[in-house]
C-alpha cells in the first residue's frame, strides 16, 4: 500500500529488465474527495506475455479497468475513487525494460490530464469540471475517435471526460491493437479494393479466461497471391485466400491475431469479420 498525495512506481529492477515470473501488486490510497491520477513515463512489456493490470479499487476481477502490454506509452489513467491499483505479472522467459509511471493525488472535481498523442498536438492545460481540450495530428497522420475532449460532471462529487482519448494513424498504416467485448476488423480500404503490398496485423485481446469468437461476413481475396493468416486457435495457423467464406474461427486462448498480406499486382474486395468475446460460442457450436 502507498500513501500519500504523490509518487512514482516502477517495475522491479528498472530500467534495466524486470524478473520472470514476477508477481507484484501496488495500491494507492487517497484521502477522501480525491481520485488518483496514474501518468506513463516510460512503458516496455513483452506484447500479450508481460501484462500490468490497473483496477479501480483493490486489485479485484470486478474493478479491472485495463491492461496494457507492449510498447506503446499508456495514456493517463484517473480513478474514480481513492484506491487504485496495479499489478505486473510476466511469464517464464523474455523480459523487456519494464514501465514507470507518477501518481498525483486530484481533487474529485477534476478529471486529470487525459493526455498526449503520439504523433500528435494536443491544445488545452487545464483539465477541471467545464474545461476542453482538442486534439490534431501532425502532418501524414489522421485523427480515430473525437478531437474534443469536454470535462463533464459525472456524479455528485467526481467528474470524467466524455469521450476516451483519440489517437493518431498514419494515412498508410493498418491494424492495431483490439479490446472489448466485440467489434470488426476489415481489409484497408473496405469495402473498396486494397491496395498492393499490403501487411497488416491486428490483435484482439480479450479478459483472461474468455476465449474469441471471429464470424466472416464477406471474403474476396486473390486467390494464392493474397493471404489472411489466423494464429491463437488451436495447432497452427490457419491460411485463407480466395473467394469462399472461411467457417468462424474460435481462439483456444484469449488473443487471436490476424496477418493479411497482399502482392505487388491484382486487387479485390478484401474481407470484413466481426470478433465477439465468449458469448458467441454457444451459437457457433450448435
Amino acid at each position: 500500500f502507498i500513501p500519500g498525495p504523490n509518487g512514482t512506481i516502477q517495475s522491479p529492477g528498472f530500467p534495466y529488465g524486470y524478473p520472470n515470473y514476477a508477481n507484484c501488486t501496488w495500491t494507492v490510497t487517497a484521502e477522501e474527495q480525491n481520485r488518483i491520477q496514474l501518468v506513463f513515463q516510460s512503458f516496455a512489456l513483452e506484447e500479450d506475455f508481460d501484462v500490468l493490470s490497473v483496477y479501480d479499487g483493490l486489485p479485484q476481477q470486478g474493478n479491472l479497468r485495463t491492461r496494457l502490454t507492449g510498447f506503446q506509452l499508456p495514456a493517463p489513467i484517473v480513478s474514480t475513487g481513492v484506491v487504485l491499483s496495479l499489478w505486473l505479472v510476466s511469464d517464464y522467459a523474455v523480459s523487456a525494460q519494464g514501465f514507470q509511471a507518477n501518481y498525483e493525488v486530484l481533487p474529485s472535481h477534476t478529471c486529470g490530464n487525459p493526455g498526449r498523442l503520439q504523433n500528435g498536438i494536443q491544445q488545452g492545460m487545464t483539465f477541471s469540471i467545464g474545461d476542453k481540450v482538442r486534439y490534431s495530428c501532425n502532418p501524414g497522420f489522421f485523427l480515430e475517435g473525437h478531437a474534443l475532449l469536454t470535462c463533464h460532471a459525472s456524479s455528485e462529487n467526481s467528474a470524467s471526460w466524455d469521450f476516451p482519448l483519440p489517437s493518431c494513424r498514419a494515412d498508410d498504416a493498418c491494424g492495431g491493437t483490439l479490446r472489448g467485448q466485440s467489434g470488426i476488423i476489415s481489409s484497408p480500404h473496405y469495402p473498396s479494393e486494397y491496395g498492393n503490398n499490403a501487411d497488416c496485423t491486428w490483435t484482439i485481446l480479450a479478459e483472461p479466461g474468455d476465449t474469441i469468437a471471429l464470424v466472416f461476413m464477406d471474403f474476396q481475396l486473390e486467390d494464392g497471391y493474397d493471404f489472411l493468416e489466423v494464429t491463437g486457435t488451436e495447432g497452427s495457423s490457419l491460411w485463407f485466400t480466395g473467394m469462399n467464406l472461411p467457417a468462424p474461427v474460435i481462439s483456444s486462448k484469449n488473443w487471436l491475431r490476424l496477418h493479411f498480406t497482399s502482392d505487388g499486382n491484382h486487387r479485390q474486395k478484401g474481407f470484413s469479420a466481426q470478433y465477439q468475446g465468449n458469448c458467441l460460442l454457444t451459437i457457433l457450436n450448435h
